[in-house]
C-alpha cells in the first residue's frame, strides 16, 4: 500500500511517521547519526518500511525537516565563502548593529561573521536607494574578482551590493561574469533570498545562504540518490522555516530558509490537532532531546516573522546572534531537553543546560559513555520513565548508570542522588515555564487561557509541571505525541514568501507601482510553487504590508485587503495600522503621518488532504503494574497508577497521579488532574479544582 514518510533529525533522535492510502498512521524513532545524519535517515527509514512490511520505492512523497542548517551554521562547518560588496562596505558584517545585546557587558562579544576580512572584495560600482545607477559596474572588474576567488580557493560567493533589493542589475551582471569565469564557484544574491533593505541583515541572509548551501546540496544530493536506488527517486520534499513545505531542488536553492525546518513542523502538527478540537488560541511546547521550542498560535494560526536569529553568542539573548531575512513561525528555544546535562556552577549551584549529552554519547542512563547526568537521567531516577519500555521497550535504560552520574554531582553539591534528580526535575520545569510566560506576556497575552500542547520525546513528561508553574489548566497530548513534529510534515502545505521594498507615505504613494510590484512576486511565488511540485489551481494568496509612522526604525505587518489597491483603501489602511500598533504597544501615533516600507506575498497550496486514523485500542486491560514516582506539587513520592495508552478506549477517564505509556514518550499527570481520550486519540489533561490549577502561578 502507498503511503507518505515524515522524516524528522533531530539532535538526539531521528523520527519517522508514515500515513498509508487508509490512513493509518505508524512511528519510528531512532538515533540520529551527528557525524553524517543522512546516514540515520536512509537506514532508518529502509528499517522503518521494513518492519512495515513495505518498501521505499512505496512512498509517494518522502516529507523531511532537518537541523543541518542551524548545526552548520552554530558549529561554523560551512563551505570557504567569500564576499562581494560595494566599495566602501567591506565591513557592514563586521559593524552590524550600534545596539548592544546587553548593556552592562564590558566584554561583551559579537557574533564572529562567516566570511573572514580576507575574504571580503569591495567592488567598484553605486546604485542609489531609489534604483539608478550612479556608478557603472566594470566587467574587468567583476574578472579580476573571479581569478582572485580561484587563486584563494573559495568555493561559495556571497554578493551584497549597496541598494540592489531596488535594483539588482549590478549584482546579476557581477554573478554573471563570475559563473562565467569561474563555474565552479556557487554563487548567492542577495536581491534573490532577501530582497529587502537594512544592509547589515540582508548581507547576513546571503553570505548564511552562501555558507551552508554547498553543505545542503552535498546533503540532499546524497538523499536524493539514495532514495532513488531504492525506487523512491523525486519524492524528496523538505519543510522550510515558515512551515511550508517545498522540493529539494528549491530548498537547495535557499536552504537558509531550512534553519527552524524541523520545530516549525511541530507547531504546524500542535495546530492541525487543535482545530480539529476547536482550539483556535496555544502555546506549542515540543521539548526533545537536546532544546525545548516554544510558538504561540492565536485564532488557529501560529505567529509568523519576516527576521529570525541564529547561531547565538548568548544563547538566550536576541541580537547576540546572526540575523536572517527568513521568513519564519516565531519560536523561542529554551536550552533543555532529555540530554541537557546537569552540572554545578562555579558559586557551587545546579544548573541545567544548555550543553546536552545528544545521541553520541547521551545520558548516562543509554549506557553508551555518558558519565555527566542529564534531564532524562533525572526522569528515570524519579519514577517517571520506565527503563524496560524507553522507545516501547527496545532501547532499554540503566538505572544504575544515571544514579551513579547523579550521585556524582550530588557529592559536589553536598545532596545525595535523589535530591540531586529532584533538583534538576524542578529547575527545568521553572526554567521552561519562565521562558514561556516571558514569551507570551510580551505579545499583550495571558498565558492562563491558552492551551498547552505537549509533544516531543521530553514534552509530555514535563508539561504538567510547566502548566502548573503557568496557571495553564488545559494540556492537549496527540497521537504519537513523541514524534508529532514528522507528523506536522504531512499535512503542512507548499508555501512561497516573497518581498519587495518600496517605501512610501500614505497620501504620495504610487500604487500603481504597487500593483507592478505585487505582479512580480505573485509570478514569482506561482513558479516556485509550479517548480515544487504543487497545484497552483488551488493557490491562495496573502497580501500584506509592513509600516511604521515616520521616523521610526521599525515596522508593524498590516493584511491588505483582496481586490484592487489604491488611494481609497488608505484611510482602511491607516485605522489597521494604529490598531495593529495599540495592540502590540498599547497606543498609537494619530497625529503622525504613517509610511509603508515591504510589501509581502504569501503564496499557499495547500498539502495533500491527509486525514490521519491511529491504531484502535488493542483490546485487553490497560492498567499497568503501577510505580513510586515524584510529584514536586506534593514534595514527595507518590504511588502512580500506569496506563498502556494504546489500551485507552474514546471516553476512558484516568486521574492523576497517573503515568500514560506509549513507546515515544511517557505523558505524566499529577495528583490534580485528570485525562480523558477522546475520538481521535487525543489525551487532553484538565486540573480538576481551579486553584489547583493556579497553584503555580502563585509560586
Amino acid at each position: 500500500m502507498k503511503y507518505l514518510l515524515g522524516i524528522d533529525v533531530g539532535g538526539t533522535f531521528t523520527d519517522f511517521v508514515a500515513v498509508d492510502e487508509a490512513h493509518r498512521v505508524s512511528v519510528f524513532k531512532s538515533l540520529t547519526t551527528p557525524a553524517d545524519p543522512s546516514v540515520g535517515v536512509i537506514e532508518g527509514a529502509v528499517r522503518f518500511a521494513a518492519q512495515r512490511g513495505a518498501a521505499l520505492a512505496d512512498a509517494t512523497r518522502i516529507i523531511h525537516g532537518t537541523t543541518l542548517v542551524a548545526n552548520s551554521l552554530i558549529e561554523r562547518r560551512g563551505a570557504r565563502t567569500a564576499l562581494a560588496t560595494t566599495a566602501g562596505f567591506g565591513d557592514v558584517l563586521e559593524i552590524g548593529r550600534e545596539a548592544r545585546y546587553d548593556l552592562y557587558d564590558l566584554n561583551l562579544e559579537r557574533p564572529a561573521p562567516l566570511v573572514a576580512r580576507p575574504l571580503r572584495f569591495e567592488i567598484a560600482e553605486r546604485i542609489l536607494a531609489d534604483g539608478t545607477v550612479a556608478e557603472p559596474l566594470q566587467d574587468a572588474d567583476a574578472r579580476v574578482l573571479a581569478r582572485r576567488l580561484r587563486e584563494d580557493g573559495v568555493e561559495s560567493l556571497a554578493i551584497c551590493l549597496l541598494h540592489a533589493y531596488a535594483n539588482p542589475a549590478h549584482e546579476r551582471r557581477l554573478a554573471e561574469m563570475i559563473r562565467g569565469e569561474a563555474p565552479e564557484i556557487d554563487v548567492t544574491l542577495s536581491s534573490e533570498i532577501a530582497p529587502e533593505w537594512r544592509e547589515y541583515e540582508r548581507g547576513s541572509t546571503a553570505a548564511a545562504n552562501a555558507y551552508v548551501r554547498p553543505l545542503v546540496r552535498r546533503y540532499l544530493g546524497h538523499l536524493e540518490a539514495a532514495f532513488a536506488e531504492r525506487g523512491a527517486g523525486g519524492r524528496l520534499y523538505v519543510v522550510l522555516s515558515h512551515g511550508g513545505v517545498t522540493s529539494a531542488d528549491v530548498a537547495a536553492e535557499m536552504p537558509v530558509q531550512m534553519v527552524e525546518s524541523g520545530p516549525a513542523g511541530g507547531v504546524v502538527a500542535a495546530t492541525y490537532f487543535s482545530r480539529r478540537l476547536g482550539f483556535a488560541d496555544l502555546i506549542s511546547f515540543d521539548m526533545g532531546g537536546t532544546t525545548a521550542k516554544v510558538s504561540v498560535v492565536l485564532g488557529g494560526e501560529p505567529l509568523r516573522v519576516s527576521e529570525c536569529e541564529v547561531a547565538r553568542v548568548a544563547r538566550f539573548k536576541r541580537g547576540s546572534g546572526l540575523p536572517l531575512k527568513v521568513p519564519s513561525i516565531e519560536l523561542i528555544e529554551i536550552g533543555t531537553g532529555g540530554g541537557s546535562i546537569a552540572h554545578a556552577d562555579p558559586l557551587g549551584l545546579l544548573k541545567v543546560g544548555p550543553e546536552s549529552a545528544g545521541a553520541d554519547p547521551g545520558p548516562a542512563s543509554y549506557g553508551r559513555g555518558g558519565e555527566r547526568p542529564t534531564v532524562t537521567d533525572a526522569d528515570l531516577c524519579l519514577g517517571l520513565l520506565d527503563p524496560a519500555y524507553f522507545l516501547g521497550g527496545t532501547m532499554p535504560l540503566h538505572r544504575d548508570r544515571a544514579e551513579a552520574a547523579l550521585a556524582g554531582l550530588g557529592r559536589q553539591l553536598g545532596i545525595d542522588a535523589d535530591r540531586c534528580a529532584r533538583g534538576v526535575f524542578e529547575i527545568v520545569n521553572r526554567q521552561m515555564a519562565l521562558a514561556m510566560r516571558t514569551h507570551v506576556v510580551e505579545r499583550g497575552h495571558d498565558p492562563r487561557r491558552f492551551t498547552l500542547v505537549a509533544f516531543g520525546g521530553a514534552g509530555p513528561v514535563h508539561a504538567y509541571e510547566v502548566a502548573r508553574h503557568l496557571g495553564i489548566s488545559r494540556i492537549l497530548y496527540p497521537p504519537a505525541a513523541g514524534v508529532a513534529s514528522a507528523l506536522g510534515f504531512l499535512v503542512s502545505p507548499f508555501v512561497v514568501d516573497a518581498v519587495r521594498t518600496y517605501p512610501g507615505r500614505l497620501g504620495r504613494l504610487d500604487w500603481d507601482a504597487v500593483a507592478v510590484r505585487f505582479a512580480e512576486m505573485e509570478a514569482q511565488a506561482v513558479a516556485l510553487l509550479r517548480r515544487a511540485g504543487a497545484d497552483v489551481n488551488g493557490i491562495a494568496v496573502e497580501r500584506r504590508v509592513e509600516m511604521r509612522y515616520v521616523g521610526q526604525g521599525y515596522e508593524v505587518a498590516v493584511n491588505l485587503p483582496p481586490g484592487p489597491l489604491g488611494p481609497e483603501i488608505e484611510a482602511p489602511l491607516r485605522r489597521a495600522f494604529d490598531a495593529a500598533y495599540a495592540r502590540r504597544y498599547g497606543t498609537h501615533l494619530s497625529t503622525v503621518d504613517a509610511e509603508a516600507v515591504h510589501w509581502r506575498v504569501a503564496a499557499r497550496v495547500r498539502g495533500a488532504d491527509v486525514q490521519v486514523e491511529f491504531a484502535a485500542p488493542t483490546p485487553g486491560e490497560a492498567a499497568k503494574p503501577g510505580r513510586r514516582a515524584f510529584f514536586p506539587e506534593l514534595g514527595d513520592y507518590a504511588q502512580a497508577a500506569v496506563v498502556d495508552r494504546y489500551r485507552l478506549a474514546p471516553g476512558a477517564v484516568v486521574r492523576g497521579p497517573v503515568l500514560v505509556e506509549e513507546r515515544e514518550s511517557t505523558i505524566v499527570v499529577g495528583p490534580s488532574a485528570a485525562a480523558e481520550v477522546d475520538g481521535s486519540g487525543n489525551l487532553l489533561v484538565t486540573f480538576g479544582r481551579e486553584e489547583d490549577a493556579h497553584d503555580g502561578a502563585r509560586q
